[in-house]
């Protein structure tokens, strides 16, 4: 989000290097890059993955909030402030981050469900979760060799996964409808 702020904010050449970082981050296959990153700690696990998630996710955040200030920085109470002397850090802290957080929100909350099945996949592929952390993915990756005599081994980790995707969607979806005012009837 700060990156999304400083760049939207004072715009110019740092916006162009922040947003060609992002853009070189982005470009990479986020699973493969993450496979990379996981494969260069000594022994896999649940918090190598969520370092890894957080370290290539940041990328849709700044996009966002980037956006959110390149519209905002416009608005009269910004360009007032500025005509007032207030300093650069108070308006972005006083007036663009709050003015930030409902896209910001929705943002993270759909990127949760992404987060959730790269988890599973990871763990899938032996590196996430170890045992005896549970994790759907790990519990899939068991459940497989089970398909043939007792599929619910490995239906019920991969349903409870879906439907918990498909709830985080969900609710970024509705409070995005909550939250923007062009969705409100």
């Amino acid at each position: 989000a700060l990156i999304g702020l400083v760049a939207g904010y004072y715009g110019g050449w740092l916006d162009g290097l922040l947003m060609r970082v992002t853009d070189v981050v982005m470009a990479f296959p986020s699973l493969i890059l993450a496979i990379g990153l996981i494969a260069v700690f000594e022994a896999p696990g649940l918090d190598k993955v969520f370092l890894v998630l957080v370290l290539l996710g940041w990328t849709t955040i700044a996009r966002v909030v980037r956006g959110e200030v390149l519209s905002l920085k416009t608005r009269q109470y910004v360009q007032a402030a500025r005509a007032l002397g207030v300093p650069d850090p108070m308006i972005v802290v006083r007036h663009l981050l709050p003015n930030c957080l409902a896209p910001l929100l929705v943002a993270a909350t759909i990127g949760v469900g992404g987060n959730m099945v790269a988890e599973a996949g990871l763990s899938f592929l032996g590196l996430g979760a170890q045992a005896p952390t549970i994790s759907w993915g790990a519990m899939l990756a068991e459940g497989q060799t089970f398909l043939a005599s007792a599929p619910w081994v490995a239906v019920f980790p991969g349903l409870a996964l879906m439907l918990a995707v498909l709830g985080v969607n969900l609710l970024g979806d509705g409070l995005r409808d909550l939250l923007d005012p062009r969705f409100r009837g």
